[in-house]
């Protein structure tokens, strides 16, 4: 029998809303907050990020501040200046077709597109309103959420979460359309709406038999990526290679890496990764996400993400670095939620 889909998001954490999902923190929160003696602790856990990471921070702004032989080829298309021809762009950056575009400014995977040609590419920057970014597309097979951080009083951080990325596919059975694939799948229901606008007619076709086909190629929960607890890959060698990518970055005591890599043994050498994205402060223990994970831990776990927060903030006050005023983030959020 095939559950409605109000039924699995009552049942499922994972499908809740954010603020719902949260509520229960707040006397938690609460309790930071007076440790910390600021409503807005989490603005100074980052002074090298606008905010700390807590919304409204620029994308290209952060990934300036990192050793550039993590990053992908990336270009900064500034929407109130003429660009010129962005072909001349992609080619002058020696990148080639397919790329990533997103916002410059922006969350959740919002607006965040795989380009495959010109046409989608300028039809992409027409729609666009505000600065955003083109990055080369990485076809590294492992995608991976990594948070990392550190006190700056201690001479290296820790790796605390890691999420490892399984995106949205339907495999074939020789006779089902994808549009019948995609019923059957729960976490592929949930995307119907947007798979058809995506796919037009192509949702009707007849997959062959055991043939996967990729239905969304960007790596949020919210557009059907699969979050899988991967901690079992924190070790000394994971602490010692984001400590190091960290160094670079003054500034910078807590977030997620979302990164790709070919294997789990570059991961381990420090090699050949390649980071799409930094977030901030606002940054969730991905590894919670997944399905098979209790309400119970997840809990266990904001609460000591939240926590270490919070002793980060208090060194980094003690050092002048001083919380945005709540008026101040009252404007960010206003401005985010717009």
């Amino acid at each position: 029998m095939k559950l409605p889909l109000f039924v699995i998001k009552i049942f499922n954490y994972e499908y809740w809303p954010w603020w719902l999902f949260y509520l229960p923190m707040a006397p938690y929160w609460l309790y930071l907050a007076i440790r910390t003696r600021s409503f807005t602790f989490f603005t100074a856990v980052n002074p090298g990020i606008k905010a700390g990471g807590f919304y409204g921070e620029s994308k290209i702004e952060i990934l300036r501040k990192i050793n550039p032989d993590f990053l992908p080829k990336t270009i900064f298309v500034e929407k109130e200046k003429e660009p010129g021809n962005l072909i001349d762009l992609i080619e002058a950056a020696e990148m080639g077709f397919p790329v990533i575009a997103k916002p410059d400014i922006g969350e959740r995977g919002t607006h965040v597109a795989k380009i495959e040609t010109a046409e989608q590419l300028h039809n992409y920057h027409v729609a666009t309103q505000g600065n955003y970014i083109i990055q080369e597309f990485i076809s590294y097979p492992i995608e991976l959420g990594v948070l990392f951080s550190r006190v700056p009083t201690e001479p290296a951080g820790i790796v605390s979460s890691i999420t490892i990325k399984e995106f949205l596919t339907v495999t074939g059975d020789g006779k089902s359309t994808i549009r019948e694939l995609i019923g059957r799948s729960t976490r592929a229901r949930f995307q119907l709406v947007a798979l058809e606008s995506k796919l037009g007619e192509q949702i009707n076709e007849q997959l062959p038999l055991n043939e996967k086909r990729l239905l969304e190629p960007i790596g949020n929960h919210c557009r059907g990526t699969k979050f899988i607890n991967a901690n079992h890959l924190i070790n000394e060698k994971t602490h010692a290679v984001f400590s190091s990518i960290a160094d670079s970055f003054d500034g910078f005591y807590y977030g997620r890496f979302d990164l790709k890599v070919p294997s789990i043994e570059d991961l381990y050498n420090g090699k050949n990764i390649k980071i799409m994205e930094l977030n901030g402060v606002s940054s969730d223990p991905g590894h919670i996400y997944d399905p098979a994970y209790s309400l119970l831990n997840a809990y266990k776990d904001l609460r000591w993400h939240w926590s270490r927060s919070a002793d980060i903030s208090i060194n980094n006050q003690k050092r002048g670095h001083l919380p945005l005023s709540l008026a101040e983030v009252w404007v960010i959020i206003k401005k985010h939620f717009s």
